[in-house]
């Protein structure tokens, strides 16, 4: 009597695993590599040991020559507090990330932090990494 196994070896190599995993890498850097984006205003921060968090929120820059921005909307300094009003008032949690160009007076950055304190919103100041 002959007996024979009817479990085989395959000896073939299947890729659709493989290129499932590839394809969900794929995915997930793209999806990641869209939350870095910074604002488009181009400034020179100054150098800290932090890392600024990156989150739905609106950006206050300050520029080398004392010019303020809402985003990338230019803005008055008289205007700013009515103008951040009117953006952060829909929001949950209101945040703003302050960007202040290296060298710019401690005045104009805390005058941000002040009207920030005044309507309870939270300020995170952005560094470049040393």
């Amino acid at each position: 009597m002959k007996i024979k196994g009817r479990n085989k070896v395959n000896p073939n190599f299947n890729m659709s695993s493989m290129t499932d995993i590839v394809f969900l890498l794929l995915i997930f850097f793209m999806i990641t590599s869209t939350l870095v984006t910074t604002s488009a205003l181009d400034i020179l921060l100054p150098k800290a040991n932090g890392k600024t968090e990156n989150r739905k929120s609106v950006s206050v820059s300050i520029t080398k020559n004392l010019t303020f921005y809402i985003d990338t909307k230019k803005v008055s300094e008289n205007q700013l507090e009515n103008k951040l009003l009117a953006v952060l008032s829909k929001k949950e949690s209101p945040t703003i990330v302050l960007r202040a160009a290296e060298g710019v007076p401690i005045e104009k950055a805390v005058k941000v932090m002040d009207i920030a304190n005044r309507n309870r919103f939270k300020v995170i100041l952005a560094v470049r990494p040393k």
